[in-house]
């Protein structure tokens, strides 16, 4: 018996894991740092111990050499990025002069609004200085802060700066420094005692779950190896494009900006845009006119929107197993808890997350909300859209699974449980008046579609002239013989009340769209105390369709109405919701049917093969896609 969850309790434990982490990113951000590089770096490690190097030693090689490409790769853009400050104050009166050009008239209006505040701003300093007191120093202008103004000014100079100065000056350095160094020693170790830790973590879960555990372990590691690999190919064939076009438009160090910008694609969203930002500026240099310009605009452009929109989804999208939507929503919250480190960390700690929550009930909600599974089967998906009023993309599923299917199978496989399941819910009182008639009017115009879809009749006859197994066969309306499949032949009957309806159009388009005119009965046609409203006249072929459990009396009772209306006719219990063959085959002997199915395609194979049978006996010929099977021969297993 599964527990029951307490929602409250979950709810105070995510918050208080959402503090902690929110307060302790200063330990906590390394320590995640270092568990994602320890997943990059497992593999050489495995690769340089397979060589007969001790594990130690193997671990303190990789992570060097890891960490020593790093360093080179930020020396060699400093080196650049050095080498191109040099060279700006030969491009700056170009840029200058663009820009003038591009502001206009709108420039010269800001340059008299510009005179102007600098007028004001010399009256205020004279005005300033008419208060000064005689023997006040000076205000020292610039950015400094109020004691280092106060200590320059004085002519101490920077040598007798406060201690307290020196270490605000020094600590943006020895913050990043010490994160690295941090995140190095725990990969080192995390690395060295790889296999400890995964016992730990095994006994942690307890000796019950052992199995989910290592699965969860096994699935993290192979996702996130997967995902750096993919991103890791993706963003240097970026940055090697980026290269090419810049140095083909001529934008100064493309190089420089080419690395940058595969680098920077590793942030989601805001990285692409941050690194196009200097090479447009640089590119206002180049030349006299805007082509440079437009032309790295389009470059980056068309690069973001081939790569964002076309080979991410097709690769990333599958290595990663989230959803685009979940990606967005990552980002935001771990740029939130540890800024611009958690926006780069954000997909593959929500990898690690859903991960996690295909394996073990408790967190199964980020599988739910981030995980690109479906969440809903295809039976469950169809009743949803149906009680939803979607008929679009009801009629969009029907297409992706016809394009590799049959209709026959979507009747049986999708339609048939959705069948069942609104049955239940009718049976429990959960599907009120109001939503059993938007199921059915839904369902009405999801088969009406599919019955004027030249592509169903299309992937029709394509699966019966290639003779694949199982294939229904194709009548040909309009030859000879085609009288025996005229409208009046088959009459698709509702046996009870509007789920039943619903059973009978769908057995009604089959039959249609593999040659087969079907007229279905009105609604209630046999609970209706007026014999005229079910309209038997010329009916060989009758289908009563039942969509939930029967009883002998409700399908004898059927069956023998219909007989009285029309003697000669072969009647057919569709029993789409029966739990087995022995039910079906009790009911059709208690009621006296001709046929009883609980498939859709087979029971659209013997209405289409008795349809056969009696044109052949009409006429000499008759243009069918197959040969009529024997009489004697079953129309199903």
């Amino acid at each position: 018996m599964t527990p029951k969850r307490n929602t409250p309790s979950m709810l105070l434990a995510g918050a208080i894991i959402v503090t902690i982490m929110y307060f302790a990113g200063d330990v906590l951000v390394p320590l995640a740092l270092a568990a994602l590089l320890s997943f990059v770096l497992a593999g050489p490690v495995r690769a340089l111990q397979r060589f007969g190097l001790p594990r130690p030693v193997a671990v303190v090689a990789v992570v060097v050499l890891a960490y020593a490409a790093i360093f080179e790769l930020g020396q060699m853009l400093a080196l650049e990025l050095g080498n191109l400050a040099g060279d700006l104050p030969k491009y700056e009166t170009a840029i200058q002069t663009k820009v003038e050009a591009l502001q206009g008239p709108a420039a010269r209006g800001a340059g008299s609004l510009e005179q102007a505040t600098g007028v004001l701003r010399d009256l205020d300093r004279q005005i300033a200085a008419s208060r000064q007191k005689p023997g006040d120093t000076p205000p020292v202008s610039g950015s400094f802060p109020g004691d280092l103004r106060a200590t320059v000014g004085a002519g101490q100079g920077f040598y007798g700066l406060p201690m307290q100065s020196l270490v605000a000056l020094v600590s943006p350095v020895l913050t990043p420094l010490v994160s690295a160094s941090l995140a190095f020693i725990f990969v080192v170790f995390i690395l060295i005692q790889h296999e400890d830790l995964r016992n730990r973590l095994v006994r942690l879960a307890g000796a019950t779950d052992i199995p989910h555990t290592t699965a969860t372990l096994d699935e993290v590691g192979r996702r996130l190896s997967r995902l750096f690999l993919v991103q890791l190919v993706i963003n240097s064939c970026y940055g090697a494009a980026i290269i090419l076009g810049l140095a083909a438009i001529g934008v100064p160090g493309a190089a420089v900006w080419g690395v940058l910008s595969g680098i920077l694609r590793f942030v989601p969203f805001v990285g692409p845009v941050l690194g196009s930002i200097l090479p447009l500026v640089l590119s206002f240099a180049v030349g006299p006119g805007w082509s440079a310009t437009l032309w790295t605009a389009a470059l980056y452009a068309g690069l973001e929107s081939v790569t964002g929109q076309v080979v991410e989804p097709l690769f990333e999208g599958r290595a990663t197993g989230v959803t685009p939507l979940a990606i967005v929503v990552a980002a935001i919250f771990w740029a939130w808890i540890w800024g611009s480190i958690g926006l780069v960390m954000s997909t593959p700690l929500t990898v690690i997350l859903v991960a996690l929550g295909r394996h073990f009930e408790a967190l199964k909600v980020f599988d739910i909300l981030f995980g690109d599974a479906p969440v809903l089967t295809e039976p469950e998906a169809l009743y949803q859209r149906l009680l939803g009023r979607n008929a679009v993309g009801a009629i969009g599923d029907v297409k992706r699974f016809v394009s590799s299917r049959s209709l026959s199978a979507y009747c049986d496989e999708v339609v048939r449980p959705a069948l069942d399941l609104a049955r239940r819910d009718l049976e429990r009182g959960a599907l009120g008046g109001g939503a059993l008639t938007a199921f059915v009017a839904t369902h009405q115009t999801l088969f009406a579609e599919v019955a004027r879809s030249r592509w169903v009749r299309k992937r029709a006859a394509t699966l019966a002239a290639g003779g694949r197994a199982g294939a229904l066969p194709l009548l040909s309306p309009g030859k000879p013989g085609a009288a025996s499949a005229s409208p009046a032949n088959f009459v698709a009957i509702g046996a009870r009340d509007a789920l039943d309806d619903a059973g009978s159009l769908a057995i009604a388009t089959l039959a249609e769209t593999h040659g087969l005119h079907a007229r279905i009965a009105a609604p209630n046609a046999l609970t209706n105390p007026d014999r005229a409203a079910l309209d038997m006249s010329g009916a060989a072929l009758v289908c009563l369709s039942f969509a939930g459990p029967a009883t002998a009396a409700e399908a004898g009772e059927a069956v023998r109405q219909v007989r009285e209306r029309a003697p000669h006719a072969k009647i057919m219990l569709g029993l789409w919701c029966a739990p087995d063959e022995a039910t079906v085959e009790t009911l059709r002997t208690a009621s006296g049917a001709d046929f009883a199915f609980r498939s859709f395609h087979y029971a659209a194979t013997a209405l289409l093969e008795d349809a056969i049978r009696r044109a052949w006996r009409r006429h000499s010929h008759v243009c069918v896609s197959e040969r009529p099977a024997d009489e004697s021969s079953p129309a199903a297993p």
